[in-house]
């Protein structure tokens, strides 16, 4: 008894109470708090993509700085961009007239390897925001006008498809319709297997739409960009009247890998790189990105004087 009594001195206070009492006792800490809470728990809107990591080095590097580059590293690593950076930076002041790219019949064979073609170009137009891979642009690239095509390889790897190919030929009949150059930025991994032969059929029609250009003495100037591969190179990328290349760009029709599996053996340092295919004259000249204009804009004005003379 005489321990239940002692336990039980003093009034008992309800758990809200001890509750208050103990805030109390904080002091100065307790006038802070919520000062220091709301600091601590506020959110603070950062962008998820402000860095961004380059593959060479693993340095991260501050987007603004890499824009500013024109998404050249400082290792020298010109990386992968889509249409309209490409198109800001080619085009004098980055203004130009963008151009429709026609529709074409979507999923003709019903394809599906395990996940329906429909969903998977419903997927890449989401991620890209583009129709599909090709995009056309008219304007003055160093005072010239020209008709641009570049080629998207966040869109399914840039695969030539029936939609690249009706792309394709569009911008050649713009060209000759406004009689001026036309400069195409290549970027792909091949045909688009979903369209089985009907992608194929597109390196046919393709070349036969760089003949209309040829026929109106109009140039066709051929940017490689990172990566060239497959059917693409095997048409439209290897018939221009002029080849460049950006640094480092990878350029082949099969891939290295495929190729050192094939022969087993280990395949030249760069081999397939544009500096390379330099040196064995498959292409004519690699340009860094942010001479690109100044050079281009320098051929087609010599390529096209001959034409104005005539005329």
């Amino acid at each position: 008894m005489a321990m239940a009594d002692k336990s039980d001195k003093g009034p008992k206070l309800p758990p809200a109470a001890k509750s208050t009492e103990r805030r109390e006792r904080g002091g100065w800490l307790s006038k802070i708090a919520p000062g220091i809470s709301n600091f601590v728990g506020s959110k603070r809107e950062t962008p998820e993509n402000l860095w961004v990591k380059d593959p060479d080095t693993g340095d991260m590097i501050y987007r603004s700085d890499l824009e500013a580059a024109l998404w050249v590293t400082p290792s020298g690593r010109h990386m992968r961009i889509g249409p309209k950076a490409r198109m800001k930076f080619t085009f004098d002041d980055g203004k130009f007239e963008s151009l429709p790219t026609p529709d074409v019949v979507e999923d003709p064979l019903h394809f599906s390897d395990g996940k329906p073609y429909k969903d998977r170009l419903k997927a890449a137009r989401t991620a890209t925001g583009e129709r599909d891979v090709m995009a056309i642009g008219y304007g003055k690239v160093q005072g010239v006008d020209c008709i641009v095509l570049v080629q998207d390889f966040a869109f399914m790897g840039g695969s030539l498809g029936m939609a690249a190919g009706e792309g394709f030929i569009a911008a050649a009949k713009a060209a000759v319709a406004r009689n001026v150059p036309m400069v195409v930025f290549t970027a792909a991994g091949g045909a688009r297997m979903q369209e089985g032969a009907l992608s194929l059929m597109q390196m046919a029609r393709t070349t036969l739409a760089i003949q209309e250009l040829k026929r109106a003495q109009l140039p066709y100037l051929v940017v490689l960009t990172d990566p060239t591969t497959g059917g693409v190179t095997a048409s439209y990328a290897m018939l221009g009247d002029i080849h460049l290349a950006e640094p480092g760009a990878l350029i082949c029709f099969a891939g290295p890998r495929v190729i050192e599996s094939t022969i087993r053996e280990k395949l030249p340092e760069g081999f397939q790189r544009a500096e390379f295919l330099v040196e064995k004259g498959m292409v004519d000249r690699v340009v860094p990105r942010s001479e690109l204009p100044e050079v281009l804009g320098a051929l087609m004005s010599m390529l096209m004087s001959g034409k104005r003379k005539a005329a």
